[in-house]
């Protein structure tokens, strides 16, 4: 093939359409194809002008003869964008791409949207995730305080230990869905809350990974105590008299009828302890014996089914079910956890959400 005067390369022919070789009757064929390739895109780009001005992008197609066109943007609208950026898996991803540019982090005054596309995809996320029950324990959307980008991740990580009550308990490794307990050999006693998930209805369900002889159960919500209260010495919800005033003052009419403000499961003998926060109520509300009661060693799983429609709270051990250890509860109940220092080992708690062992139909928490 030589270079003509134009320094374009000519294109080979040949009769019979031989491989590799090009005939005149085939380039032809090409020519009209790329004459009716620019009218469509004429088309297009007449009818982009008609709804506003929209950047538009160069294309290089090359199939033995080089042509150029271009492509229309007008044609990815904001729904489109939404959508492929659904498929990003997490919260932390929609910040990453929130902090690319601000069409993505910041709300377009052109579009109909009421805030920016990573909280529409975060809003999304979160009303196709979660149950009503999940969305009753989530904070709600407040423009400038809480973002849905920060409700899908509460959503992701909303089991954790964020109150820690007494002077002997830590997080392990700063890791707050796991607590160790501190100080020297006992009796140090102290508390960790999942404060931030508030029960209030439907059926939830919980698992925690022990080590030594802890106590796991639900307890109040009580905002007004967790602002750096109870920090020092030896806390406990079931039997320091001391603080029941304190607790009791922060009832609510959310509470209901249920006298049951704080319950526990024994790890070291299975036996369960409860109390109504009342000074005048005696010890017989302590080590009671139920009948699923089953001690537990270091390594178990303790699964806890908190079922707030028929008012029970269920105990599992390694998956399986040991039975309903206590009923006609009811209002909202946070998780938590009672650490002690024993004179030879030390309690030690993680907690995760649970896949529930089947037949139960409780909403995973």
């Amino acid at each position: 093939m030589a270079d003509d005067g134009g320094g374009a390369k000519r294109l080979k022919t040949a009769e019979g359409g031989k491989d590799g070789v090009v005939t005149a009757e085939e380039v032809e064929l090409l020519r009209k194809r790329i004459a009716e390739l620019e009218s469509e895109t004429e088309q297009l780009r007449r009818g982009g002008r008609q709804e506003g001005d929209h950047e538009v992008l160069p294309v290089v197609t090359e199939v033995n003869v080089t042509v150029s066109t271009t492509v229309d943007l007008s044609r990815v609208t904001m729904g489109i964008v939404t959508h492929i950026s659904s498929f990003l898996a997490s919260s932390r991803e929609l910040l990453d791409l929130a902090m690319t540019c601000k069409a993505f982090g910041w709300r377009q005054p052109m579009s109909t949207l009421t805030w920016s596309l990573v909280e529409e995809v975060a809003r999304q996320s979160v009303c196709l995730r979660a149950t009503d029950a999940e969305m009753g324990c989530l904070p709600q959307y407040t423009r400038g305080t809480a973002t849905w980008l920060s409700i899908l991740h509460r959503y992701e990580h909303r089991l954790m230990f964020d109150v820690l009550l007494g002077g002997y308990i830590e997080h392990r490794n700063g890791d707050k869905t796991a607590v160790y307990v501190t100080g020297a050999a006992g009796p140090n006693y102290s508390v960790a809350v999942s404060s931030s998930y508030v029960m209030k209805s439907g059926a939830h369900y919980a698992e925690f990974l022990i080590t030594g002889e802890p106590y796991i159960g639900i307890v109040r919500p009580m905002p007004g105590l967790y602002a750096g209260a109870h920090q020092e010495g030896d806390f406990f919800f079931i039997s320091d008299t001391s603080c029941y005033p304190n607790f009791c003052a922060q009832r609510s009419d959310d509470w209901g009828e249920s006298e049951v403000h704080a319950i526990d499961f024994s790890c070291g003998d299975g036996t369960m302890s409860f109390t109504a926060w009342d000074e005048n109520v005696n010890d017989d509300a302590n080590d009671i014996e139920w009948d699923g009661m089953e001690s537990c060693q270091s390594g178990d799983t303790v699964g806890m089914l908190l079922n707030l429609d028929e008012g029970t709270l269920a105990v599992y051990k390694n998956n399986r079910r040991l039975g309903v250890m206590r009923d006609g509860l009811s209002g909202p109940y946070c998780w938590y956890v009672n650490l002690h220092k024993h004179q030879t080992f030390s309690d030690a708690v993680s907690i995760k959400r649970g896949t529930l062992p089947d037949s139960d139909g409780a909403t995973t928490a």
